[in-house]
């Protein structure tokens, strides 16, 4: 196998594809801009929903791209040799173009050939089949083609070998996934049915490929480390943990491993404009410096800020980060010096449960835990130093059903998302860029867009700026769009380069992630905006049935950052 560093590997996965027709994208904001289902970009597929869903792609039918991710349903499992909670993802992608042959090919001969990895020391699974989706032998037969034995071709159930869909409903199918040495290298997703409402699944009309290489992982795998943490990722890292803490890493301690991740993930959420808060993304946020804040206790170190300046180094290639680094390290300073007050109230509430009891029990071990930032494990040893016991076991019951909770908040906390391209879902998408641009006409010309969550019952919308709305500005800005859908305007969308987009004036606030071509919308002289959909064809279809748009709430969401909810009612 051959030994290379994340940058050559990623220029050298980008080439390869580049060689096979695909063009590539760019790298998007770790906040979804068109899917409300997640809280986070948790896969480079995220960004490109509307065109898995039939949409055309300005640069075409063949993708390719590395995308920063960030992923928190498996937090708990960070400290292993392989979960991480900020990772970067190489993908490729075919809408409606090649299917399973050409991307199986592909895979194989960038492992085999580019990489150098033996064909003998590859093994694949494909999905077993069920009694709503047929047994994947097509990609088995593919692969035995390509010189894999039979025995290394292993047939596993949905679980294990199936994508999707991202929402209740939409493009979904099987996968085979690609191991080295018995582990997972890569992920080849064939996208070929849809399942509707009614749970059925249907083949698509557009079959698409959608894959993922993990490139910490990748980087393992070929170096021959037993984990993630042991690659040029996170060395100089954890090189930094050593010298604050005085200790030694030896290959295995936790501690050390989830210091590393969770203040790296912190870093990228800061630097796409996230600040730590208690709801939703800002409090992820929160709990990843927290929970580095309370391990870095542990091992003696003083200064979390300085585990914090290797990343800027090691993700040189990343400008937003760089631009913000000041920003993100001032972020990170402010969050140590709130927690230590918070630390200290829990401190103090501990020691009054000891005193009280001979046994911390669920319901106080969980308050530890959820108000006051302490890991069960701190818990545990502050209850051993007192000779009392923690019931651990009613503790991971509680912490279960949190978990659940909050992987049902986030995984589908707004039934019908935009993912879903339902009829009223593109309605309020197209509302909500008359919005922004009243709020820039009647409020201040400088309002950015910071994030989007919208649905088939309401659009909820994050903004730049640092007041509540006047009653006579809501007034204003829901006039201006309920006089737009009085006079059914058509909304206009072009294929343009960049350049020619800036030139007539659209309006992008993701600019990053743009590539040789972009969409614009445009509303007659009212909006104009890069956007990937999708939109009504006029904007009386937003009256439709006598409906008027009204905006229905406006909170804080943070320092500079407002949010309103808005509705056709």
């Amino acid at each position: 196998m051959m030994k290379i560093g994340r940058k050559e590997l990623i220029k050298k996965y980008i080439e390869f594809f580049k060689s096979k027709g695909h063009k590539e994208i760019k790298n998007s904001s770790l906040v979804p801009e068109n899917d409300p289902s997640v809280l986070f970009t948790t896969a480079g597929m995220h960004p490109l929903v509307p065109y898995l869903l039939g949409q055309p792609h300005p640069q075409g039918k063949r993708l390719v791209n590395i995308q920063r991710c960030i992923r928190t349903a498996d937090i708990n499992e960070v400290g292993d040799d392989f979960h991480l909670t900020f990772f970067e993802m190489l993908g490729n992608w075919s809408l409606g173009d090649y299917f399973k042959k050409e991307s199986i090919e592909m895979s194989f001969e960038f492992l085999t050939e580019e990489l150098g990895i033996k064909k003998e020391e590859l093994e694949v699974s494909c999905f077993a089949g069920d009694k709503n989706a047929e047994k994947d032998s097509e990609s088995a037969k593919i692969w035995e083609s390509l010189g894999i034995k039979k025995q290394k071709i292993k047939f596993l159930p949905k679980e294990d070998n199936w994508w999707g869909p991202a929402g209740k409903t939409g493009p979904c199918g099987p996968d085979t996934e690609i191991f080295v040495n018995e582990c997972e290298i890569w992920n080849n997703v064939f996208m070929q049915y849809i399942k509707d409402e009614k749970g059925n699944y249907n083949l698509a009309k557009q079959k698409n490929v959608d894959t993922g290489m993990g490139v910490e992982r990748t980087l393992a795998i070929l170096s021959g480390k037993k984990s993630v943490y042991e690659t040029p990722c996170f060395s100089e890292i954890i090189k930094a943990i050593e010298k604050e803490s005085g200790k030694k890493y030896k290959g295995n301690e936790r501690e050390m491993r989830i210091i590393a991740d969770h203040i790296k993930a912190a870093c990228f959420i800061l630097a796409d404009s996230v600040v730590p808060s208690n709801v939703e993304r800002g409090y992820v946020l929160r709990r990843l410096i927290r929970r580095a804040i309370v391990y870095g206790n542990k091992l003696g170190i003083k200064d979390i800020t300085s585990i914090a300046l290797p990343v800027f180094e090691i993700y040189d290639d990343y400008e937003h980060l760089q631009k913000n680094k000041e920003k993100i390290l001032e972020e990170i300073k402010k969050e140590k010096e709130k927690f230590l007050k918070t630390l200290e109230q829990g401190t103090r509430i501990f020691e009054k449960l000891a005193e009280e009891k001979k046994a911390i029990d669920e319901k106080n071990a969980f308050l530890l835990f959820q108000s006051y930032g302490f890991p069960l494990e701190m818990t545990q040893e502050m209850a051993k130093e007192r000779g009392i016991k923690v019931d651990v076991l009613s503790f991971n019951k509680a912490m279960e059903k949190h978990q659940e909770l909050s992987r049902t908040a986030s995984a589908g906390q707004f039934k019908s998302g935009l993912a879903d391209n339902t009829e009223e879902t593109t309605k309020y998408h197209t509302a909500a860029h008359l919005m922004l641009s009243a709020l820039r006409k009647f409020v201040n010309p400088k309002i950015e867009q910071k994030g989007s969550n919208i649905n088939a019952e309401r659009i909820r919308f994050d903004f730049s700026f640092d007041r509540k709305l006047t009653e006579e500005e809501v007034k204003k800005i829901e006039d201006f769009v309920n006089e737009a859908i009085k006079n059914k305007i058509p909304v206009e969308h072009k294929e343009l380069s960049l350049e020619e987009a800036k030139k007539q004036g659209a309006l992008g606030s993701f600019e990053s992630k743009y590539g040789e071509k972009v969409s614009v919308y445009k509303i007659g002289d009212l909006s104009n905006e890069i956007c990937a959909g999708p939109h009504v064809k006029n904007t009386g279809e937003l009256g439709k049935n006598n409906k008027k748009f009204k905006i229905t709430e406006q909170e804080s969401v943070g320092a500079g950052a407002r949010r309103v909810k808005a509705m056709l009612v």
